[in-house]
């Protein structure tokens, strides 16, 4: 049974399951895939490798790449599942952004460690490296990935994986990828796709801004791509990848239809509700006066803007009559105990919910409400770490400019044009 993927034609990758050793597991353990849980018939990667006895780990010297969001079905965590059994010789962690224990605050740089839980050390691949480095790799046989993502190219653990698939290839380390829902499901992708020019580490893959893929087949796509994974082309032909997929998952499937438990994959994106917010606001609020309600209960989903009441925020929001969204007068407070009122974001139809839409909206009230807009006065720090996120140079001339009216539609008309191109391109790399 081959787990060099490479080996595979990608035009045939979804009729040659049984050619990969991971998807073998499809076959000898499908029967089995409602039996164990009573919630979900839903089975993830570190599932099926439970089931499996953990055969492809075994006479391994394993690391593995996880954070709290990394359990198995039952809730039990992917570290104390591989450290607890002899079938596996777990040696060490490695922790994301956030931290192995998911309580680091964003964009902070966090410190190596020793697990409280199993007294393996813990690397930090969000600290003075982001790139395991070779003394962290060595001994490794294979490294183990398993993060939940939540669908939004910037958001760091893709790119965590990214890293990481370079420097266990130039090592010659085997990367074993467990899959895991798409929470937005598979069918949700959104633009703008990505400038060469702004790839970096919350962007650091040629993708749309609402992926549609899970995280496996993110792997899959970035090694059988030449360019995506920034290493020698002859490097990453020989790199070793092996994905365990889930069984039972389909594309049509969001998080709720799934069954599973939500657990927080940073501290905000604590709900399923901060997931569906995160790409429909999280770039409408980077320069200007907008707030997306960070810091309350609400992260992501309630938008204040500093000079305008909550009445005349919503007036304006539904005046945009952007599909498948309304809106809701909500009061709650922060984290300073501070009274804040807000417009609460409801999705009321998630088949024509736009997952981006909304963000280019907040741009453009911005741009009319602020003189000087925060757009033509931004300094190039500011603007270099708002076009890493948003990805479009396009745009960014459209709305520095301030005799220009700022109108988003067309640029999503051809977001939506070339999404598709990239969808139509990418589905030989779907593994559902």
């Amino acid at each position: 049974m081959n787990s060099e993927i490479t080996r595979l034609r990608a035009k045939n990758f979804r009729r040659n399951f049984s050619l990969l050793q991971v998807c073998l597991i499809c076959l000898i353990f499908g029967p089995f895939t409602t039996f164990c849980l009573a919630s979900s018939n839903i089975r993830l990667g570190i599932d099926y490798l439970q089931d499996r006895e953990f055969d492809i780990l075994q006479n391994k010297r394993v690391g593995l790449l996880t954070h709290p969001a990394g359990v198995n079905s039952l809730g039990k965590s992917t570290v104390l599942t591989l450290h607890n059994t002899s079938k596996v010789n777990l040696v060490a962690l490695f922790g994301p952004e956030h931290g192995i224990y998911g309580d680091e605050k964003a964009s902070v740089p966090v410190d190596d460690k020793i697990d409280h839980r199993t007294n393996l050390p813990v690397y930090s691949l969000y600290g003075k490296f982001r790139k395991p480095t070779s003394k962290m790799l060595g001994g490794l046989d294979c490294l183990v990935i398993d993060l939940q993502d939540v669908g939004v190219r910037c958001y760091t653990y893709i790119s965590c994986m990214r890293y990481v698939m370079e420097a266990c290839f130039e090592e010659g380390v085997e990367v074993v990828v467990l899959d895991r829902p798409n929470p937005l499901g598979g069918l949700k992708t959104a633009g703008p796709m990505i400038d060469s020019e702004w790839i970096s580490y919350v962007g650091a893959f040629p993708m749309p801004f609402v992926h549609g893929m899970t995280i496996a087949e993110i792997a899959l796509w970035s090694k059988q791509i030449p360019g995506v994974l920034k290493i020698e082309d002859k490097v990453r032909r020989k790199g070793k990848l092996t994905l365990v997929p889930m069984i039972g998952w389909k594309r049509n499937m969001t998080w709720p239809s799934t069954g599973l438990v939500w657990r927080p994959t940073s501290p905000n994106i604590p709900t399923l509700d901060s997931v569906a917010g995160y790409p429909m606001t999280g770039l409408g609020a980077q320069m200007g006066k907008f707030k997306h309600g960070i810091g309350t209960k609400y992260p992501f989903r309630l938008l204040t803007f500093d000079g305008k009441s909550p009445e005349e925020l919503k007036r304006a929001l539904e005046n945009l009559n952007l599909k498948g969204l309304s809106y809701k007068i909500k009061q709650t407070s922060n984290a300073s105990g501070k009274s804040v009122r807000g417009v609460y974001l409801v999705i009321q139809d998630w088949s024509v919910w736009r997952p981006t839409e909304l963000a280019f909206a907040m741009m453009q009230l911005t741009a009319r409400w602020q003189d000087p807009s925060p757009f033509s006065t931004a300094k190039q720090s500011e603007i270099n770490l708002f076009n890493k996120h948003v990805g479009s140079s396009a745009w960014w001339k459209h709305i520095k400019t301030k005799d220009s009216e700022v109108d988003p539609r067309p640029f999503l008309l051809r977001w939506d044009s070339e999404v598709a191109a990239f969808s139509r391109k990418n589905k030989s790399y779907l593994l559902y």
